[in-house]
Protein backbone atom coordinates (compact mmCIF):
# COMPACT_ATOMS: atom_id res chain seq x y z
CA UNK A 1 0.00 0.00 0.00
CA UNK A 2 1.52 4.07 -1.15
CA UNK A 3 1.92 5.83 1.76
CA UNK A 4 -0.65 8.63 0.21
CA UNK A 5 -3.36 5.69 -0.18
CA UNK A 6 -2.42 4.58 3.69
CA UNK A 7 -2.86 7.88 5.02
CA UNK A 8 -6.33 8.21 3.41
CA UNK A 9 -7.36 5.01 4.85
CA UNK A 10 -6.57 5.90 7.98
CA UNK A 11 -8.04 8.92 8.93
CA UNK A 12 -7.95 10.86 12.00
CA UNK A 13 -11.21 11.22 12.23
CA UNK A 14 -11.45 7.24 12.21
CA UNK A 15 -14.17 7.66 9.26
CA UNK A 16 -14.18 5.54 6.57
CA UNK A 17 -11.81 7.12 3.61
CA UNK A 18 -11.90 4.02 1.14
CA UNK A 19 -14.56 1.56 0.49
CA UNK A 20 -12.99 -1.08 3.09
CA UNK A 21 -13.44 1.52 5.37
CA UNK A 22 -10.24 0.77 7.82
CA UNK A 23 -9.77 3.28 10.92
CA UNK A 24 -7.30 2.73 13.93
CA UNK A 25 -6.88 4.69 16.75
CA UNK A 26 -3.24 5.69 17.53
CA UNK A 27 -3.89 6.56 21.14
CA UNK A 28 -4.78 2.98 21.48
CA UNK A 29 -2.67 0.24 23.28
CA UNK A 30 -0.21 -1.12 20.74
CA UNK A 31 -1.73 0.49 18.22
CA UNK A 32 1.58 -0.15 15.94
CA UNK A 33 0.45 -4.09 15.49
CA UNK A 34 -3.25 -2.77 14.63
CA UNK A 35 -1.93 -0.76 11.88
CA UNK A 36 -0.61 -3.34 10.10
CA UNK A 37 -3.64 -5.41 11.01
CA UNK A 38 -4.89 -3.11 8.86
CA UNK A 39 -2.83 -2.60 6.38
CA UNK A 40 -3.11 -6.56 5.58
CA UNK A 41 -6.80 -6.07 5.56
CA UNK A 42 -7.72 -3.68 3.85
CA UNK A 43 -5.10 -5.55 0.80
CA UNK A 44 -7.08 -9.00 1.20
CA UNK A 45 -10.91 -7.28 1.85
CA UNK A 46 -11.71 -4.28 -0.65
CA UNK A 47 -12.70 -6.90 -3.57
CA UNK A 48 -14.91 -9.50 -1.16
CA UNK A 49 -16.65 -6.40 0.11
CA UNK A 50 -17.18 -4.89 -2.51
CA UNK A 51 -19.23 -8.16 -4.17
CA UNK A 52 -21.77 -8.14 -1.17
CA UNK A 53 -22.78 -4.82 -1.55
CA UNK A 54 -26.36 -5.84 -1.47
CA UNK A 55 -25.99 -8.16 1.37
CA UNK A 56 -24.14 -5.61 3.37
CA UNK A 57 -26.75 -2.66 2.92
CA UNK A 58 -29.54 -5.44 4.20
CA UNK A 59 -27.89 -6.34 7.07
CA UNK A 60 -26.87 -2.70 8.37
CA UNK A 61 -30.36 -1.63 7.81
CA UNK A 62 -31.61 -5.11 9.81
CA UNK A 63 -28.72 -3.85 12.67
CA UNK A 64 -30.31 -0.39 12.79
CA UNK A 65 -34.21 -1.37 13.00
CA UNK A 66 -33.66 -4.66 15.36
CA UNK A 67 -31.34 -3.14 17.90
CA UNK A 68 -33.59 0.14 17.79
CA UNK A 69 -36.69 -1.48 18.42
CA UNK A 70 -35.02 -4.12 21.06
CA UNK A 71 -33.90 -1.50 22.95
CA UNK A 72 -37.39 0.26 22.96
CA UNK A 73 -38.73 -2.98 23.96
CA UNK A 74 -36.64 -4.37 26.25
CA UNK A 75 -35.78 -0.55 27.98
CA UNK A 76 -37.96 -1.92 30.95
CA UNK A 77 -35.85 -5.16 31.97
CA UNK A 78 -32.69 -3.29 31.35
CA UNK A 79 -33.42 -0.72 33.83
CA UNK A 80 -34.47 -3.39 36.30
CA UNK A 81 -30.85 -5.37 35.77
CA UNK A 82 -29.33 -2.43 36.49
CA UNK A 83 -31.25 -1.02 39.78
CA UNK A 84 -30.52 -4.73 41.17
CA UNK A 85 -27.06 -5.04 39.59
CA UNK A 86 -26.54 -1.60 41.45
CA UNK A 87 -28.27 -2.71 44.53
CA UNK A 88 -25.95 -6.07 44.69
CA UNK A 89 -22.83 -3.91 45.63
CA UNK A 90 -23.71 0.64 44.89
CA UNK A 91 -20.90 0.19 41.94
CA UNK A 92 -21.42 1.23 38.87
CA UNK A 93 -23.99 -1.49 37.03
CA UNK A 94 -22.40 -0.31 33.42
CA UNK A 95 -19.18 -2.07 32.43
CA UNK A 96 -17.20 -0.16 29.57
CA UNK A 97 -14.13 -1.47 27.82
CA UNK A 98 -12.29 -1.02 24.69
CA UNK A 99 -12.31 -3.73 21.61
CA UNK A 100 -11.14 -3.80 18.69
CA UNK A 101 -13.69 -3.76 15.75
CA UNK A 102 -13.72 -4.25 12.16
CA UNK A 103 -10.54 -3.30 10.63
CA UNK A 104 -8.62 -2.60 13.90
CA UNK A 105 -10.82 0.50 15.11
CA UNK A 106 -11.07 0.68 18.71
CA UNK A 107 -14.49 1.20 20.23
CA UNK A 108 -15.77 1.53 23.43
CA UNK A 109 -18.05 -1.79 24.30
CA UNK A 110 -20.69 -2.33 26.92
CA UNK A 111 -22.08 -4.81 29.31
CA UNK A 112 -24.33 -4.43 32.35
CA UNK A 113 -21.34 -5.70 34.72
CA UNK A 114 -21.49 -9.22 36.07
CA UNK A 115 -18.35 -9.41 38.19
CA UNK A 116 -16.81 -7.85 41.25
CA UNK A 117 -15.32 -4.44 41.45
CA UNK A 118 -12.19 -4.43 40.34
CA UNK A 119 -12.34 -7.02 38.37
CA UNK A 120 -9.99 -6.12 35.83
CA UNK A 121 -6.94 -6.49 38.10
CA UNK A 122 -8.11 -9.26 39.79
CA UNK A 123 -7.73 -11.17 36.28
CA UNK A 124 -4.35 -9.65 36.20
CA UNK A 125 -3.66 -11.53 39.61
CA UNK A 126 -5.13 -15.06 37.89
CA UNK A 127 -3.31 -14.78 35.17
CA UNK A 128 -0.15 -14.97 36.81
CA UNK A 129 -1.38 -17.52 39.24
CA UNK A 130 -2.04 -19.56 36.38
CA UNK A 131 -5.72 -19.71 36.35
CA UNK A 132 -6.57 -19.70 32.92
CA UNK A 133 -8.25 -22.53 31.54
CA UNK A 134 -8.07 -20.74 27.84
CA UNK A 135 -5.83 -21.85 25.53
CA UNK A 136 -4.91 -19.18 22.80
CA UNK A 137 -4.74 -14.75 24.32
CA UNK A 138 -8.17 -15.31 25.53
CA UNK A 139 -8.99 -15.98 29.59
CA UNK A 140 -11.65 -18.16 30.47
CA UNK A 141 -12.52 -19.67 34.07
CA UNK A 142 -15.54 -22.25 33.78
CA UNK A 143 -16.52 -21.01 37.61
CA UNK A 144 -15.07 -17.64 37.72
CA UNK A 145 -14.94 -16.23 41.36
CA UNK A 146 -15.51 -12.55 40.50
CA UNK A 147 -18.75 -13.26 38.82
CA UNK A 148 -21.53 -12.17 41.78
CA UNK A 149 -24.79 -14.13 42.59
CA UNK A 150 -26.81 -11.47 40.22
CA UNK A 151 -24.07 -11.50 37.90
CA UNK A 152 -24.33 -15.48 37.03
CA UNK A 153 -28.21 -15.08 36.48
CA UNK A 154 -27.02 -11.88 33.92
CA UNK A 155 -25.01 -14.53 32.47
CA UNK A 156 -27.03 -17.50 32.35
CA UNK A 157 -29.77 -15.01 30.87
CA UNK A 158 -27.32 -13.32 28.06
CA UNK A 159 -28.76 -10.10 30.26
CA UNK A 160 -25.51 -8.77 30.71
CA UNK A 161 -25.08 -8.36 27.07
CA UNK A 162 -28.21 -6.56 26.48
CA UNK A 163 -26.67 -2.70 26.38
CA UNK A 164 -24.34 -4.21 23.15
CA UNK A 165 -27.16 -3.26 21.14
CA UNK A 166 -26.25 0.41 21.80
CA UNK A 167 -23.06 -0.64 19.75
CA UNK A 168 -25.09 -2.36 17.27
CA UNK A 169 -27.09 0.66 16.63
CA UNK A 170 -24.27 2.70 16.63
CA UNK A 171 -22.10 0.57 14.17
CA UNK A 172 -19.54 -0.69 16.46
CA UNK A 173 -21.14 -3.93 16.12
CA UNK A 174 -23.57 -5.95 14.04
CA UNK A 175 -25.73 -9.03 15.34
CA UNK A 176 -24.20 -11.52 13.91
CA UNK A 177 -20.58 -11.43 13.63
CA UNK A 178 -17.96 -12.77 15.27
CA UNK A 179 -16.94 -11.40 19.21
CA UNK A 180 -14.98 -8.36 19.45
CA UNK A 181 -12.01 -9.12 21.30
CA UNK A 182 -9.75 -7.36 23.38
CA UNK A 183 -6.81 -5.43 22.38
CA UNK A 184 -4.16 -7.46 24.68
CA UNK A 185 -5.63 -10.24 22.77
CA UNK A 186 -5.04 -8.99 19.21
CA UNK A 187 -1.41 -8.38 19.78
CA UNK A 188 -1.27 -12.02 20.00
CA UNK A 189 -2.79 -12.63 17.09
CA UNK A 190 -1.23 -14.60 13.95
CA UNK A 191 -1.98 -13.54 10.66
CA UNK A 192 -4.84 -15.66 9.92
CA UNK A 193 -6.79 -14.71 13.22
CA UNK A 194 -6.39 -11.06 12.33
CA UNK A 195 -8.32 -11.81 9.05
CA UNK A 196 -11.81 -12.53 12.02
CA UNK A 197 -11.26 -8.39 11.74
CA UNK A 198 -12.24 -7.78 8.60
CA UNK A 199 -15.87 -7.61 9.49
CA UNK A 200 -17.86 -5.70 12.38
CA UNK A 201 -18.10 -7.61 15.57
CA UNK A 202 -21.35 -9.58 16.49
CA UNK A 203 -23.39 -10.14 19.32
CA UNK A 204 -23.87 -13.41 18.07
CA UNK A 205 -21.41 -15.42 16.15
CA UNK A 206 -20.91 -19.25 14.70
CA UNK A 207 -18.87 -20.95 17.38
CA UNK A 208 -21.34 -19.84 20.33
CA UNK A 209 -24.15 -21.43 19.09
CA UNK A 210 -22.61 -24.70 18.96
CA UNK A 211 -23.56 -27.18 21.39
CA UNK A 212 -20.26 -27.45 23.26
CA UNK A 213 -19.16 -23.91 22.96
CA UNK A 214 -17.87 -23.58 25.89
CA UNK A 215 -15.08 -26.33 25.65
CA UNK A 216 -14.21 -25.30 21.84
CA UNK A 217 -10.24 -24.61 21.67
CA UNK A 218 -9.53 -20.76 20.29
CA UNK A 219 -8.15 -22.17 17.55
CA UNK A 220 -11.61 -23.72 16.61
CA UNK A 221 -12.99 -20.11 17.41
CA UNK A 222 -11.03 -18.85 14.68
CA UNK A 223 -12.06 -21.29 12.36
CA UNK A 224 -15.63 -20.85 13.05
CA UNK A 225 -15.05 -16.98 12.68
CA UNK A 226 -13.47 -17.49 9.43
CA UNK A 227 -16.19 -19.78 8.04
CA UNK A 228 -18.53 -17.37 8.95
CA UNK A 229 -16.69 -14.42 6.78
CA UNK A 230 -16.54 -16.54 3.99
CA UNK A 231 -19.87 -17.51 3.98
CA UNK A 232 -21.82 -15.21 5.57
CA UNK A 233 -25.06 -14.30 3.90
CA UNK A 234 -28.93 -13.26 5.15
CA UNK A 235 -29.91 -16.59 5.41
CA UNK A 236 -27.04 -17.84 7.79
CA UNK A 237 -27.25 -15.27 9.60
CA UNK A 238 -30.90 -15.34 10.35
CA UNK A 239 -29.85 -19.68 10.92
CA UNK A 240 -27.65 -17.78 13.99
CA UNK A 241 -29.92 -15.42 15.36
CA UNK A 242 -33.08 -18.04 15.52
CA UNK A 243 -30.39 -20.84 17.49
CA UNK A 244 -28.93 -18.18 19.34
CA UNK A 245 -32.61 -16.98 20.20
CA UNK A 246 -33.50 -20.99 21.13
CA UNK A 247 -30.52 -20.63 23.12
CA UNK A 248 -31.48 -18.07 25.29
CA UNK A 249 -35.50 -18.96 25.68
CA UNK A 250 -34.39 -22.97 26.40
CA UNK A 251 -32.04 -21.04 29.21
CA UNK A 252 -28.68 -22.95 27.26
CA UNK A 253 -27.30 -19.39 26.51
CA UNK A 254 -24.83 -19.32 29.85
CA UNK A 255 -24.45 -23.29 29.84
Amino acid sequence: MTSAKKNAVLTESGEPAEPFGIAVSEESEGAGFLEQVAERLYENGEKREASRRGYLFFKRTFDIVSSFLLLVVLSPLIALCLLVKWLEDFHNPIYVSERVGRGGKIFRFYKIRSMRPMADTMKDDMIKSGMNEADGPVFKIKNDPRITPFGRILRRTSADELLQLINVFKGDMSVVGPRPPLPDEVESYTEEQTLRLSVRGGLLCLWQIQPDRHSVPFDEWIRYDLEYIEKRSVVLDMKIILKGAAMILTGKSGD
